[in-house]
């Protein structure tokens, strides 16, 4: 019989084993009792999201990490402790998953392609014949007690964190949005960085990396394009913001700019994605002056953060995409005869 080392934790509303066990071990003998699926006591998860275990997966094979205990409740028999030691056979359904569903199941779905894995030692709480109430409440604890990581935090950590761990498509994302925070660039000193302190006005790191993101994507728009290295995507995108910029001259870094907050950058990013960039590929050049020599915007007529004010949602990027749209003054250029 199996036999790992523990420790018993006392808190305020119950006991708990702490132990380590091999992931074979974990994925044999623990599953997910559904919520209004399985009609037992302690059901109290949701149902599995595929995409998630796919991450998990990756991230499992990528040589990943998992410190973060997956808390069980004990139902089955034959749980023992023996001179500190916990014993158990490796009997299926054994024990309900109260927190760490996914994790368990991409552990074991990595498993199955790399077998070896099976004796990665994972953390685990080991509650005993929990009832369904307090499988609630520690569920309920973990899961609305406990706030994720903001993104612009998340995508921060992505310029220092292993490259098998990082989101590719982000951290270029990223590496382009804080070029842009450079001191000769648009939005110098504007882009707002985790923990940074707070100020009216200026771009989220996570709004800006979400935005850029699925242009710099493989298969995304820039990768279509043939402009797939850093430097290329960079410029693209300082020469754009740039040229808005110029536009906009000494009223650049007033408040009531549109494009200093989070909808403004959006609805530009979406007209580089769905106007700039087919008319740049025609003319064979993402230069700043030719950026701007298609965009009639003038002092007269600037987007204002006023116009936006109180739209949500998509509405509000939506807005400043049909405004520079407005000005979107293309070079005339011959017919093309198409073959069809």
């Amino acid at each position: 019989m199996p036999s790992y080392p523990f420790i018993e934790v006392k808190q305020s509303r119950g006991t708990f084993l702490l132990s380590a066990i091999p992931a074979s071990a974990l994925s044999k003998v623990s599953y997910a009792a559904i919520r209004h699926q399985d009609q037992e006591e302690g059901a109290v998860q949701r149902v599995l999201n595929q995409s998630r275990i796919a991450g998990v997966k990756s991230f499992t094979l990528s040589g990943g990490d998992f410190p973060a205990s997956i808390v069980l409740n004990w139902i089955g028999d034959g749980l023992h402790r023996n001179n500190g030691h916990v014993e158990f056979e490796l009997k299926e359904r054994s024990a309900q998953i109260i927190d760490g569903q996914h994790r368990v199941a991409g552990i074991g779905e990595a498993i199955a392609e790399r077998p070896e894995i099976a004796s990665t030692l994972i953390p685990v709480a080991i509650y005993e014949n929990l009832n369904t109430t307090q499988c609630a409440n520690i569920f309920l604890s973990i899961n609305t007690e406990q706030r994720p990581v903001p993104r612009s935090l998340v995508f921060d950590l992505y310029g220092i964190a292993s490259e098998e761990l990082t989101d590719r498509a982000a951290s270029r994302a990223r590496d382009i949005t804080l070029s842009l925070n450079e001191p000769d660039q648009a939005y110098a000193g504007l882009i707002k960085l985790p923990n940074a302190r707070r100020q009216k006005g200026g771009i989220a790191l996570s709004t800006a990396v979400s935005s850029i993101k699925p242009l710099v994507a493989e298969k995304g728009v820039l990768d279509q394009i043939g402009a797939t290295s850093l430097e290329i995507q960079t410029q693209i995108f300082q020469n754009l913001f740039n040229a808005i910029a110029d536009k906009y001259g000494d009223y650049w870094g007033e408040r009531d700019n549109a494009f200093l907050y989070a909808a403004g950058f959006m609805g530009a990013v979406e007209f580089l994605h769905l106007r700039l960039i087919p008319y740049c590929v025609r003319k064979k050049s993402f230069k700043q002056e030719v950026i701007a020599a298609a965009l009639r915007l003038d002092r007269t007529d600037l987007i204002k953060q006023g116009e936006v004010k109180g739209l949500g949602g998509r509405d509000a990027p939506r807005k400043v995409y049909e405004r520079l749209d407005e000005f979107f003054v293309p070079a005339e250029e011959a017919s093309v005869a198409f073959e069809v």
